[in-house]
């Protein structure tokens, strides 16, 4: 039977089940800077599937099921190839009582949680990105102090990375603006916390920018007037947040000066995303 505890898509949680998760990732970062993790997740079996490229939140995923008492298997399974997605599901649910998948397609996802007992994770598809947003969140909430009227300016194409994004300004208080070439942009994905601009001055005054990779269509020419420098950041609000998305590229959504600039915190915010994962992990198996 279907589960009501699914993560596949950022929207489909209420804002107040994902501000008390991202309130939760902030106590357990403490918990694990101080080696004092609690063992919440006792005796829950996760089974984390890496059907796609990638490494840093199944990573994760799994030191933070074992950190909290959980036991984590890596079952080396490849969604829509010989077995079929329905059966998988029955064969996951004899063993596992939550599922984390990263896969290509978010429609296996939706079968997969359709069939399965067990909740079922999106660890990523090339559709959306849900738990890399929350642990940016979880970051940005824990400096902010709030999420309300929170300004993102997202520089980069249609992808994953700006889906999931666009996710989040349904579900949250938040104002969400793609600033991009026009051919990058998808008008049906407009709502009102989300706009899509081409106006590189839009950013200067966001409280958060996220940037991702070039897309493989795009010429240099094209972009390079959107690239993320020191200068540009030098532009940009007090207490601004620069939180590139990896793998990172130096010289093409970012330049070198750019990451070596005190706004540039990619490396504190991505550590968020164990915290914001471990959260999760805690709702999906009813252990919060």
């Amino acid at each position: 039977m279907p589960t009501t505890r699914d993560f596949l898509e950022f929207h489909s949680l209420s804002a107040d089940t994902i501000l008390s998760i991202i309130d939760r990732a902030n106590f357990l970062a403490e918990a694990w800077f101080k080696r004092e993790m609690p063992p919440s997740l006792k005796d829950i079996r996760v089974a984390v599937i890496t059907d796609d490229s990638g490494w840093r939140n199944t990573t994760a995923f799994d030191l933070g099921v074992q950190a909290m008492g959980g036991i984590c298997a890596h079952p080396p399974i490849s969604f829509d190839v010989r077995e079929d997605t329905p059966d998988l599901a029955e064969y996951l649910d004899n063993w596992f009582d939550v599922i984390v998948a990263r896969t290509k397609e978010l429609s296996a996802l939706q079968t997969l949680a359709a069939c399965a007992e067990a909740p079922v994770i999106n660890a990523r598809t090339r559709s959306n990105h849900p738990c890399e947003i929350l642990g940016d969140l979880a970051y940005i909430v824990g400096k902010r102090g709030a999420i309300d009227g929170l300004k993102v300016a997202i520089v980069a194409p249609n992808d994953n990375i700006l889906r999931s994004w666009v996710e989040a300004s349904i579900s949250l208080p938040i104002e969400v603006r793609q600033i991009y070439p026009a051919d990058w942009h998808d008008a049906s994905l407009l709502n009102p916390n989300f706009s899509s601009g081409t106006d590189p001055a839009d950013m200067l005054d966001a409280d958060v920018i996220i940037t991702d990779a070039w897309p493989g269509n795009a010429t240099k020419e094209q972009l390079l007037s959107y690239q993320i420098s020191a200068a540009l950041l030098e532009k940009c609000r007090s207490g601004l947040m620069f939180l590139p998305c990896p793998p990172v590229a130096r010289g093409m959504e970012v330049s070198t000066d750019a990451m070596e600039h005190p706004a540039c915190q990619s490396r504190m915010a991505k550590a968020f995303l164990l915290h914001g994962q471990n959260a999760l992990l805690e709702w999906a198996a009813g252990r919060e």
